[in-house]
């Protein structure tokens, strides 16, 4: 190899480490001072991953909760699920004590992915300061995407919400809580309940009430408030085990133009996407419960 192709070769990875190395702001403002309002940039990473809350008190967006698969980095085509026991089932040895004994295997090919948009508009002349418009990228267009992904994961077709074989609860038992009534039926499947995912209302409402939301963050469930929950329901599940998001591991930021009804006036807009889809493997390990 020429010494000429060594130092082109060089110059190309240091450029590529300090894409790597930049957040999703300063990536687009770069590549903002060459191609203007025409910028478009791809980016190798799910960009709603890729950056830390300086919050004091963080609020944990819904995919903390789950196993992310990212599919650029190999091939997947299938994934494993199971399904209860059905009327007329022979009888399998143990299922009276271990109900996941009588359950049914399944391979399935990995859904489309769905695309998950967000959009800002832009100051007028903040593009002038590259280091307000980086953190106006990062902290609003990167953060109303974590939004609209919540919306994918619970409420948007195939989120956790309207999946038909999660099974609702209402009745809190012998707990007097369908939260611990939940835990409770996820080990009675053989699994461990380690997220709840809750509207902010009705976490504070129970935090101010009483202790069930210390002694169940102290039990290790991982908690996760969101207004995309309606409040006086919640999700309980083994989320570590029992459920995946399937991930596209890349995602693009561009200038485009909105569709009518985005915004209240005209402006420059940028919009965000990442691609992904949530998958149960456990289904009987997920309640949403009534509170």
């Amino acid at each position: 190899m020429q010494r000429t192709d060594v130092i082109k070769r060089t110059i190309a990875e240091v450029v590529e480490d300090r894409r790597k190395q930049l957040s999703p702001g300063q990536v687009f403002v770069d590549a903002f001072a060459e191609g203007g309002f025409d910028t478009r940039v791809d980016y190798d990473v799910t960009i709603t991953d890729s950056l830390t809350s300086s919050r004091r008190k963080p609020r944990y967006p819904s995919r903390n909760m789950l196993k992310v698969v990212d599919l650029s980095r190999g091939p997947q085509e299938f994934y494993w699920h199971e399904s209860p026991a059905r009327p007329g089932d022979p009888a399998v040895d143990g299922a009276d004590l271990r109900r996941e004994a009588a359950n049914h295997f399944h391979r399935s090919p990995i859904p489309p992915l769905f695309t998950t948009k967000a959009w800002v508009q832009v100051p007028d002349g903040l593009w002038d300061d590259p280091t307000s418009f980086a953190e106006f990228i990062n902290y609003r267009l990167v953060v109303r995407l974590a939004t609209a992904e919540n919306v994918t994961i619970l409420r948007g077709e195939g989120g956790l919400l309207t999946m038909p074989d999660i099974a609702r609860l209402t009745d809190g038992g012998p707990f007097g809580s369908t939260i611990l009534s939940a835990c409770n039926e996820v080990e009675q499947n053989g699994s461990t309940a380690d997220g709840l995912i809750i509207n902010p209302a009705d976490y504070y409402r129970l935090l101010g009430s009483g202790t069930l939301m210390r002694d169940v963050e102290e039990n290790g469930v991982f908690i996760v408030r969101t207004r995309l929950v309606d409040p006086g329901t919640a999700i309980v599940g083994d989320f570590g085990h029992g459920a995946l998001l399937f991930d596209a591991g890349r995602s693009m930021i561009s200038f485009a133009e909105p569709p009518p009804g985005t915004f209240a006036e005209p402006g420059v807009a940028l919009t965000a996407e990442i691609y992904e889809r949530v998958v149960l493997n456990l289904p009987t390990c997920f309640f949403v419960v009534s509170l």
